[in-house]
């Protein structure tokens, strides 16, 4: 199931942006306001829980300077990454995509598919709060 964000522009470096998302404690910042908890376990890895649905734990898994950060599922029972692609338009600005990848069977897929869509846009909406 691959699922994209819509394209953000937001008035930061590429460089700032990518400094910020990682920092897995700035994910705070872009969380929907339905948050039910949020907590860092360490530099590369957080957990966090939307009312009415399971916590998941993210970890860093891949960090390409100013362009590309990658996060993964801790646990391997629901397969799943996050990638925020991160485009300098010019010195003091960027646009930023998420692209979500989750490998799911076809009945959990159906489930998730409107409620991921939903947060990686408001994650998306949210990057200009960083």
């Amino acid at each position: 199931m691959n699922l994209e964000s819509p394209k953000v522009n937001v008035p930061k470096s590429a460089e700032y942006l990518f400094n910020a998302l990682t920092d897995v404690k700035n994910f705070e910042k872009l969380m929907p306001e339905n948050i039910a908890k949020f907590e860092v376990i360490d530099e590369n890895c957080f957990e966090f829980g939307l009312k009415g649905m399971p916590e998941i734990k993210l970890v860093k898994k891949e960090a390409t300077p100013n362009t590309k950060v990658v996060l993964g599922a801790a646990s391997s029972k629901l397969p799943f990454t996050l990638t925020g692609d991160i485009k300098e338009v010019d010195a003091d600005n960027s646009e930023v995509q998420l692209h979500f990848e989750g490998d799911f069977n076809p009945m959990m897929a159906m489930m998730v598919k409107g409620p991921i869509g939903k947060f990686i846009e408001t994650l998306a909406a949210n990057m200009n709060k960083l």
